[in-house]
């Protein structure tokens, strides 16, 4: 199982929120998994992937995607 996530955009520096966002979560098998909340701190993804044998894949942002003027 492979858990894919991106560091997010709008996250300031020194902010107190989560940094990264859940892309996608991929596996075989009957065993699901299913993420409850958009946006995760790394520790708490790291405890998540530990629990259900699951690998992170760390996701680069693209260049052109700035974050702004999204709506």
């Amino acid at each position: 199982m492979k858990i894919y996530v991106r560091p997010r955009q709008k996250v300031g520096e020194g902010a107190h929120q989560p940094m990264f966002k859940v892309v996608a979560v991929t596996g075989k098998g009957e065993e699901k998994l299913k993420m409850e909340a958009g946006h995760f701190r790394k520790k708490e993804l790291e405890t998540i992937a530990a629990d259900v044998g699951a690998e992170i894949v760390m996701l680069e942002p693209s260049a052109t995607e700035s974050g702004k003027g999204k709506t």
